[in-house]
């Protein structure tokens, strides 16, 4: 039994840590780099500030690049931890989140066709070697594919949140969360979609709480404390 609750209590660990990096790597190339080089209602000064800081742009690429595997690897281990709660289950969350993965990577194309654009514009007058609003264009071409991303990265939380409110042996307060967080995504993507300037709404502003709180949480939970002594009942 010791060596089981070590081996659980590892498995935990890992998911966290590999959870923590996720989050990690999302503010990165999905907060810090776009608010450095992107003006979205002027296409020149954008392309000007990706020339300038190409370094960043592309580190914001390679860092994606890593999110999406770690997105591949993390629930394989949370199937690990979770699995004799409800295998069902567990292969859901492992299937809603998977399947977004081939996503993320099409959709990071945008951004290696802003690298083209940028290297034929480099030592010559922008607007003679390629419009600027070509740029702008890919670049909303890659919000969409992360607005589309959305209703995966909330559909893994629902069955990832009941998991973890039925284990047992990690917090019910983190899997309410986790499953709130589902529709948290959900609303966002419907609301941006059928809503003209739903991002500047307040529900669109603290809709996101439940998601941010339960997957920094569990992160947190996971890597820090592992499993606690509670036993669990399989379903």
């Amino acid at each position: 039994m010791d060596k089981e609750k070590a081996a659980r209590n590892k498995t935990a660990r890992l998911g966290g840590l590999l959870y923590l990096l996720l989050v990690i790597c999302g503010l990165v190339y999905l907060v810090y780099v776009p608010s450095q080089l992107i003006v979205w209602d002027n296409a020149e000064t954008t392309l000007v500030n990706i020339q300038k800081s190409e370094g960043l742009f592309k580190i914001g690429i390679l860092v994606a690049i890593c999110s999406f595997i770690i997105f591949m690897l993390l629930p394989l281990a949370l199937y690990r931890l979770l699995s004799q709660v409800n295998k069902k289950v567990a292969f859901l969350m492992v299937l809603f989140a998977v399947v977004s993965v081939p996503i993320s990577f099409v959709n990071i194309l945008n951004k290696f066709t802003i690298l083209d654009l940028v290297q034929k514009s480099k030592g010559s007058g922008i607007i003679d070697v390629i419009p600027a609003d070509q740029v702008l264009f890919h670049l909303e071409q890659y919000s969409n594919g992360l607005e589309v991303l959305q209703v995966f990265w909330g559909l893994w939380l629902l069955p990832f949140g009941y998991l973890v409110y039925k284990s047992g042996f990690l917090p019910k307060l983190l899997g309410v969360l986790l499953m709130a967080g589902c529709f948290g995504y959900l609303v966002t993507f419907t609301g941006g979609f059928l809503v003209e300037d739903f991002s500047k709404t307040t529900l669109s502003s603290i809709i996101g709480i439940p998601a941010a709180l339960g997957e920094i949480g569990i992160a947190l939970w996971l890597l820090i404390f592992g499993t606690n002594n509670i036993g669990y009942k399989k379903n």
